[in-house]
């Protein structure tokens, strides 16, 4: 929304210039869309671009307030399990007993490559990954490269989706979902 934001302030005219807030991976690129250039000395220091070079390659950005100011990544998106991460992140699925292994709330995607609902679900799981970074998990599990974890849960139908609260057992929901039922289910697992 940031970068809309800036877009929408920018009006489609490179003459204008506008400032870069920080706070978003894509926000130099709308700013090079408009000015044609790096940010122009207006970033508060928190962007990653101002930590190493300037988009139009020119070196250092010695404007920035601080070199050495965290960056915030609010792009994180689903997280790819295969078997080994599965049983380092997630659980165990050698064991019949559920036991979470994570420190924050989760979901797991269960799904193909050739499955046309899990193709239409992926759009809103993305969007629900970088929307919740940083408070959830969103793991997307491949059962044709991880048989062994499909068929540990019974996963039968795709897609599955497990809903993970830290303390307890999944919640879950076989098929297509709505973004606002994944969020609702999502609640749940955050109470």
């Amino acid at each position: 929304m940031l970068c809309a934001a800036v877009m929408v302030s920018c009006g489609g005219s490179k003459e204008k210039k506008t400032e870069c807030d920080g706070n978003h991976t894509e926000c130099t690129h709308q700013h090079s869309d408009c000015d044609g250039n790096h940010h122009n000395g207006e970033c508060d220091g928190s962007h990653e671009d101002c930590t190493g070079e300037c988009e139009s390659g020119a070196g250092e950005c010695g404007n920035c307030a601080s070199k050495s100011a965290p960056v915030v990544d609010t792009n994180i998106g689903c997280i790819q399990v295969d078997n080994e991460m599965f049983l380092s992140k997630i659980a165990d699925y050698k064991n019949p007993e559920w036991k979470f292994l994570g420190d924050k709330p989760a979901v797991i995607d269960f799904y193909a490559d050739w499955c046309g609902p899990c193709k239409r679900i992926a759009p809103a799981l993305e969007e629900i990954a970088k929307e919740y970074a940083g408070k959830v998990n969103v793991y997307k599990v491949n059962i044709d490269n991880c048989p062994e974890v499909a068929q540990a849960y019974g996963i039968a139908s795709i897609p599955t989706l497990f809903f993970i609260p830290v303390e307890g057992g999944p919640l879950k929901a076989i098929g297509m979902m709505s973004k606002e039922e994944m969020v609702a289910n999502i609640a749940k697992i955050m109470q």
